[in-house]
């Protein structure tokens, strides 16, 4: 049996290819919808942008049919605009939208028509399955946050086997590995006898890992944070997703290999540019005082507090004529010369970005369909860092299995050029880990 699939406003600001993700069935766009999408689309922000894509695509059905009737889609479906009857939804506000959206479901399903709401808002399908109507969240582009890869895994052997690998430099084991993974060794039959490895699928052999890291200054504290300043500095891996609770260090090591990757010893990219969504307050940085770079500075007050932390370290610190060295001169050096951008998220769409060491924080704030946007910018020699914590999320249509790092993490991980690693143990105090443990 066909069914009708009723698509709340959120739905297409999500993804504005969710129309075409219902094969072979009829999607329902109730006008309140339309007239939402008209309201957002004059928005600079990525909504704006949604709202327009929907419309467009609507638009472009009008030729394969009558919107009123059914217009057929490519993927054998059809869509069509409903409107109501009018009806009042009961002990209901019949102004608010959501309740007019709904009564459009309502009245096909009192039609006899199987009917299901699709929506992001938990409200808006609490209130659908109070009324009898079978609700879904849109789901295409979800992963299992529980079962997420971790980028590593602990992996058994006997201790001549991990002799061998310190030996040879490299070992055929035969578990079947992704492309990047990363292994901690445990001989089987030797207490405390251990070894971190990468597989490296071109020999189809695992390596061992260096004993030694160091970006500007900064040196991994733990095992994970040594698979992640692996990735980090391996130039072969464009795109390095990094998850990790608060405190694990992933802004902090992304930067630090960023600089060292920029201004080091042996720099490899023109430019570190580091950037973020910005969601917590507001609908854009307008909504705050001061010129760009003003406002810029509310929103990526963290990553000012990274560098400090990078260029205050011993090894970054540099006496001129008897005087004390000031991290923040270093910094406006940085920004003054163009090696280093801080930009908000709004104004990278739509720029080609190449020969760069890019740094997209926060990014569990962002749609799977962002993040593809964003990761489409890179020009050649291009390098993408995406880091987050997947369960600290602001935006209120994601959570740990939709957001766009989640999905990234996890579709990515058998590509030649990825990594991930998910990152666990917080080494920015005591009291931080307490938190993230107990509270």
């Amino acid at each position: 049996m066909i069914k009708n699939f009723v698509l709340d406003t959120n739905v297409l600001l999500h993804n504005p290819a969710a129309l075409a993700s219902f094969t072979d069935n009829n999607v329902i766009i109730p006008i309140v919808v339309v007239e939402e999408l008209d309201k957002f689309k004059a928005s600079a922000d990525k909504k704006g942008m949604h709202a327009r894509q929907a419309l467009r695509e609507i638009d472009s059905l009008i030729k394969k049919g009558a919107l009123d009737k059914g217009a057929k889609m490519e993927n054998g479906g059809t869509l069509k605009i409903s409107f109501s009857s009018g009806e009042n939804l009961p002990d209901c506000d019949a102004s608010l939208n959501d309740n007019k959206i709904l009564v459009v479901a309502l009245e096909l399903q009192k039609k006899g028509e199987k009917v299901i709401f699709v929506s992001k808002d938990v409200n808006a399908r609490i209130k659908a399955a109070a009324f009898g109507l079978k609700t879904s969240d849109f789901e295409k582009q979800k992963v299992q946050y529980d079962t997420l890869y971790k980028g590593w895994r602990e992996l058994l052997l006997p201790s001549s086997e991990i002799a061998k690998l310190y030996k040879d430099k490299k070992l055929k084991v035969k578990e079947k590995l992704l492309k990047n993974e990363y292994l901690l060794l445990k001989a089987e039959d030797k207490q405390n006898e251990s070894a971190l490895a990468k597989y490296v699928s071109e020999e189809d052999c695992i390596v061992p890992l260096p004993n030694y890291y160091d970006a500007m200054g900064i040196k991994p504290l733990n095992m994970e944070q040594r698979f992640a300043f692996d990735l980090l500095l391996d130039d072969k891996v464009k795109l390095v997703t990094l998850i990790g609770t608060a405190g694990t260090g992933k802004t902090l090591i992304a930067v630090a290999c960023a600089l060292q990757k920029t201004i080091g010893t042996d720099p490899k990219y023109e430019k570190t540019l580091v950037s973020r969504p910005v969601v917590p307050l507001g609908k854009d940085i307008g909504y705050l005082t001061g010129t760009k770079d003003q406002k810029l500075n509310y929103w990526m007050q963290p990553i000012f507090d990274n560098l400090h932390f990078i260029l205050n370290t011993e090894k970054n610190k540099e006496k001129k004529d008897g005087k004390e060295f000031n991290p923040q001169s270093k910094i406006d050096y940085l920004l003054d010369t163009n090696v280093l951008e801080i930009e908000a998220l709004t104004y990278i769409r739509g720029r080609s970005i190449p020969h760069q060491f890019m740094i997209i924080d926060e990014a569990q704030n962002l749609t799977p369909h962002e993040i593809k946007t964003i990761i489409s910018r890179a020009g050649e020699e291009t390098k993408i860092i995406l880091t987050g914590d997947a369960e600290q999320i602001d935006n209120p249509y994601l959570d740990a299995n939709s957001n766009g790092l989640s999905y990234t993490a996890e579709r990515m991980k058998e590509q030649d050029i990825t990594g991930h690693v998910l990152l666990t143990k917080s080494e920015r105090s005591e009291l931080a880990s307490l938190a993230v443990n107990l509270l």
